[in-house]
């Protein structure tokens, strides 16, 4: 039994979800304070509204039935915490002379150690924080959005094993190698 389907999302107030069948799946739109997402279920799975929740059933207990059932759940959790909390990943950078800065709240423009500066712009629904020089925040109302363009940034300048400098995720431990030792 998956625990994960099995529990069913708390629809907050202000919030407006919207269910229609479709020949692919089922279209949940989810609408809230601080904007749209919307999204396709698989065809298996069956969502229905109970009140002031929403559940979800599934056919069978066959292997893709019960993958599909908990992260169609997660997923359309996901949408409802987006819209009305959202979603934010932080970055540092670190190394001598790397930083970072704001063009515009959709614009960063990052120096990591190359001739030229980096400049990043940021999708539809997407805004960048710089507290300060060597922090980045990424902001927005999609999970796989935020992760995915906080995980393009981290890839301009992946952390090296030696030094430890580069773009990584603020909670991010990278393993040191030691460097070459001396003739003696």
């Amino acid at each position: 039994m998956s625990r994960i389907g099995n529990s069913p999302i708390t629809v907050p107030g202000g919030v407006d979800v919207t269910i229609a069948d479709t020949e692919d799946g089922a279209s949940v739109t989810v609408k809230g304070p601080k904007g749209t997402l919307s999204r396709t279920l698989p065809g298996v799975i069956k969502i229905r509204r109970d009140d002031a929740s929403l559940v979800f059933d599934r056919p069978d207990d066959e292997r893709a039935s019960r993958s599909l059932h908990g992260l169609s759940r997660t997923l359309i959790n996901n949408m409802v915490l987006g819209v009305t909390e959202g979603f934010s990943k932080e970055l540092e950078i670190i190394g001598v002379g790397y930083r970072a800065e704001a063009v515009s709240p959709t614009q960063l423009r990052m120096a990591l150690g190359f001739s030229h500066p980096v400049v990043m712009a940021a999708p539809q629904g997407i805004t960048f924080e710089v507290p300060s020089q060597t922090r980045i925040i990424v902001r927005g109302i999609d999970k796989e959005m935020v992760g995915q363009v906080a995980a393009n940034i981290r890839g301009k300048r992946k952390p090296e094993p030696y030094k430890g400098k580069g773009v990584r995720y603020l909670d991010e431990k990278v393993l040191r190698k030691a460097g070459k030792t001396g003739k003696k």
